[in-house]
């Protein structure tokens, strides 16, 4: 068999979990993969793994795969897995924490602009309080290196009354700012 068709040998690192569970202050363990979450999750069209998948990944160990994969970046944080799980297993809890741990470890993502929106998502919620799309967008794409890539898009949008010129927030920005800090 030719070395370009050999499959990889995978390395479980057995504290992967623990290491999870203990950063994320959550607890995976129960998960018995019924596979609710996977089935009511609205971006696992676009996942390389399912959610449940995910949560099994960590339970056996594959660091590696986790940390790159690209579910973990593209997880909208909309809570449906969560909600739907019989054993209340906080999976989008614990996608966000899985990102922070990339993020940390300074593991190159299957996207590589993913981590570049979640910064600049991140960003536009730690200044204004909530998310002003345009100055989010632009703050992505400039740093991507590609500011106009979704000019039409955004002007369909705007036509459509679906994206703001001028940005809003919120009343009470230093209590946004202070749940930041207390996150770091």
């Amino acid at each position: 068999m030719p070395a370009s068709s050999a499959v990889p040998t995978v390395r479980p690192d057995p504290s992967f979990r623990q290491e999870v569970e203990r950063i994320t202050g959550l607890k995976i363990a129960p998960c018995f993969h019924c596979n609710k979450c996977s089935g009511g999750c609205p971006v696992s069209f676009a996942a390389d793994f399912a959610p449940n998948r995910i949560v099994r990944m960590v339970q056996m160990g594959m660091r590696d795969a986790v940390l790159r994969s690209a579910t973990i970046w593209l997880c909208a944080s909309c809570e449906t897995c969560s909600t739907r799980c019989p054993n209340e297993v906080d999976i989008a809890g614990l996608m966000d924490g899985l990102r922070q741990m990339a993020r940390r470890e300074k593991v190159l993502p299957a996207i590589p602009e993913a981590p570049l929106f979640h910064e600049a998502f991140l960003s536009a919620v730690r200044s204004r309080g909530r998310v002003y799309e345009l100055g989010m967008l632009a703050r992505y794409r400039m740093k991507a290196g590609d500011l106009f890539r979704d000019a039409g898009l955004g002007w369909e949008m705007f036509k459509r009354g679906k994206l703001r010129l001028l940005p809003g927030g919120v009343r009470d920005r230093k209590a946004v700012r202070a749940m930041f800090k207390k996150g770091n």
